[in-house]
């Protein structure tokens, strides 16, 4: 699967990443290429790969970005190589990316493969406070980022899912579900149909 997961900034999606990739060590994670730059303590080529803004465009160009958007003057993108590669072994992957990229995600050819979960703030005031509260962007910044909250939110119905984070280490468990819920559909279990003939065969066998 491809796992999007999408939120305005400061609702919680990249904490719950990590949760996520915690609980299941198998899920892969699509690590974005930006053109901005990196913040204290984030090291390229594991948190982004920082590119230049040429870079970036050639690759938009020759087809090798899944998704792209631009966001407060920046580029975002997910490679799409290291997807393909994921996919062929078998491994589930996640996205944490804005609206945008997921209705990219989901209007690809992968996108019967994509499973899309919305975060939602308990409030605006609680969505504020975090943003102010992480000490990730000067107050200019942030007042950016709450002038777009609402553009993000706005497309909360586009989601196979939408949770409310008013508990973080609840909205975790409520992700694990829903995980282990669409691992178990029978569209994405295609070891039943041999299963099910080892079976009937086993019954035709039987006295």
């Amino acid at each position: 699967m491809l796992i999007i997961l999408s939120s305005p900034s400061g609702a919680g999606k990249s904490t719950l990443s990590r949760m996520l990739r915690e609980w299941d060590s198998d899920i892969g994670f699509s690590i974005s290429y930006t053109t901005r730059n990196p913040r204290i303590g984030e090291i390229d080529g594991q948190d982004y790969h920082f590119v230049s803004k040429d870079e970036f465009q050639k690759d938009i160009a020759a087809g090798k970005m899944l998704e792209h958007a631009e966001v407060f003057g920046n580029l975002y993108g997910s490679p799409l190589a290291p997807i393909k590669r994921a996919i062929n072994l078998g491994r589930d992957i996640l996205f944490d990316i804005d609206w945008k990229g997921a209705q990219q995600i989901q209007n690809s050819p992968l996108g019967p493969n994509s499973l899309s979960i919305f975060i939602l703030p308990p409030s605006i005031a609680e969505l504020q406070k975090r943003l102010e509260k992480r000490g990730l962007d000067k107050i200019d910044v942030i007042r950016e980022r709450m002038k777009r909250s609402w553009d993000e939110i706005s497309h909360w119905n586009e989601y196979a899912y939408v949770l409310i984070n008013k508990n973080l280490e609840q909205t975790a468990e409520q992700l694990q579900n829903i995980i282990t819920a669409e691992r178990s559909k029978r569209s994405r279990q295609p070891e039943l149909y041999s299963h099910v003939m080892q079976l009937q065969d086993e019954f035709e066998q039987s006295p």
